[in-house]
């Protein structure tokens, strides 16, 4: 309480704690609205990358997709556009990068990236454009490939 040379006033005191997970919870329900992978629901898709999806700090752009993989999972990962320079990342359970290409063997600016994947989670594809190359329409194809027999 606090006193005044009129008379008395009532003041209301709020616990730390109380204010500190509100505004944690608010945090994290913001955070929430701005990540959002997309779930790859298709091995092949066409879609657009643009200045609304993820900030690379580099000057360009990424977008993230995930993907259900499992232990020994052989991939061929394939991004193809005509309006950016493409790197195709992908990222473990973790966080952690597992794999990353920039250019594919074809000389382009197209990327193709052979992995094996040694633990069963969901990972993250990551669509992103080299530097300052820009936005515009991509083509992404994830493929398991097969041993032969």
């Amino acid at each position: 309480m606090m006193i005044k040379a009129l008379g008395w006033q009532k003041v209301v005191l709020i616990p730390t704690t109380f204010l500190v997970i509100s505004w944690s919870t608010a945090a994290l329900a913001q955070a929430n609205k701005l990540y959002n992978p997309i779930p790859l629901k298709a091995s092949e898709i066409s879609d657009n990358l643009s200045d609304k999806d993820i900030p690379t700090g580099q000057g360009g752009y990424a977008r993230d997709y995930l993907v259900q993989l499992n232990k020994d999972d052989n991939l061929a990962i394939d991004l193809s556009s005509e309006n950016f320079d493409s790197i195709i990342t992908l990222l473990g359970p973790d966080g952690n990068t597992v794999a990353e290409n920039d250019d594919g063997p074809d000389g382009s600016s197209n990327s193709l990236l052979f992995t094996r994947i040694t633990k069963t989670g969901t990972y993250v594809v990551r669509v992103r454009s080299f530097g300052e190359t820009g936005v515009g329409t991509f083509k992404l194809k994830v493929t398991r490939l097969q041993p032969m027999k």
